[in-house]
């Protein structure tokens, strides 16, 4: 019961976050450094304060938290929340070059692979004595394999999806379609995106003895993402400069609804790490599935955010094949998310 429920928890924050693109199409006459940052403002900063709050026992503040945690691991947590700001930029190119369905599969897919992976490794270099690499077990292994074969068989659809649509059905579809750039972007996006679960590493002794397991990763979510949001703060500013968009922040005719849909954006990204803290809560007595947490998080995310596409037309027009060997690709990352408890 309590693995149903932690990964029923889990589910519902991977639906979350696969629908946060729904909201910012809503937005209007707005570039995309400038909704992106605003929507970065409360994804980033306030919903993850917000979020640490939780793990905040009476009497005491997330001040002396950070003042009393170890500097060194403090540090290293902002700091592959920096790297994973890179990985959230060229995420959101990914959309744009290959749609919420594909753009989300393959930069989710190897984001689970190599998140998984690192954490254990450079903990394992840092701290010898913690013997990280035991995390990495056979069921976990296996489990991340399966995961990006489910990847890899929805990157053939996309594929074939490329192959046999004009380009005029491509366009109907993602308006700037991409195939090769979009792999390019959305591996690279994949990649530093996987540097998220690496900070939650270094970060997860940063809390409280008296704090709830629920919430026991919240303090350093609340880092990671502080360091992403320095990341893409710099670089949205630096595009507001380059395009001449800083006007878009005057548009007064415009915020009312813009800022409703960012907010609504921005929880519905954050909802995820907070349903994976809380998930992670009742899995405490299942070290296979604590380590798969964030892979089966990004599984997840694939199988919502490829049902969004699906309902957003993003595949209208190709053909059956396609669609069998995307299904095919789904009923596997699903398979993936339970097999290694089997084991």
């Amino acid at each position: 019961m309590m693995i149903f429920l932690g990964l029923l928890i889990i589910a519902i924050g991977a639906f979350c976050q696969s629908s946060c693109y729904v909201p910012i199409n809503k937005i209007k006459n707005w570039s995309w450094e400038s909704y992106w940052l605003i929507q970065g403002v409360f994804a980033w900063l306030v919903f993850p304060f917000l979020g640490a709050l939780l793990a905040v026992p009476t009497g005491h503040s997330l001040f002396e938290l950070f003042s009393e945690a170890n500097s060194f691991n403090l540090w290293m947590t902002i700091l592959f929340g920096v790297l994973w700001g890179v990985g959230g930029l060229t995420f959101g190119l990914s959309m744009r070059y290959l749609g919420v369905a594909l753009g989300q599969s393959i930069a989710l897919g190897t984001c689970a692979g190599l998140g998984t992976i690192m954490g254990p490794v450079l903990l394992n270099v840092f701290f010898p004595e913690l013997n990280a690499l035991d995390s990495l077990t056979f069921a976990v292994i296996l489990g991340v394999v399966v995961t990006l074969i489910g990847i890899a068989i929805i990157g053939i659809a996309g594929a074939m999806k490329s192959n046999t649509l004009s380009e005029e059905d491509k366009k109907a579809a993602v308006k700037d379609f991409n195939f090769p750039k979009g792999i390019i972007i959305a591996l690279l996006a994949g990649f530093m995106s996987g540097c998220f679960n690496v900070g939650l590493e270094f970060g997860k002794g940063i809390t409280f003895a008296e704090t709830p397991d629920i919430f026991k990763t919240l303090p350093a979510t609340l880092l990671v993402t502080l360091g992403g949001f320095v990341t893409n703060a710099i670089y949205c500013f630096y595009q507001n400069q380059k395009n001449k968009t800083w006007g878009d922040y005057k548009n007064k005719s415009v915020w009312g609804n813009n800022l409703l849909f960012c907010i609504l954006a921005g929880a519905l990204w954050y909802s995820q790490f907070f349903g994976l803290s809380l998930g992670k809560g009742f899995l405490t007595d299942y070290p296979t599935l604590m380590t798969l947490a964030f892979c089966i998080l990004m599984a997840l995310n694939v199988v919502f955010s490829n049902v969004w596409g699906i309902i957003l037309k993003e595949w209208k027009g190709v053909s059956k094949a396609t669609i069998c060997v995307l299904v095919l690709g789904l009923i596997v990352l699903i398979v993936s998310t339970f097999l290694p408890q089997l084991i």
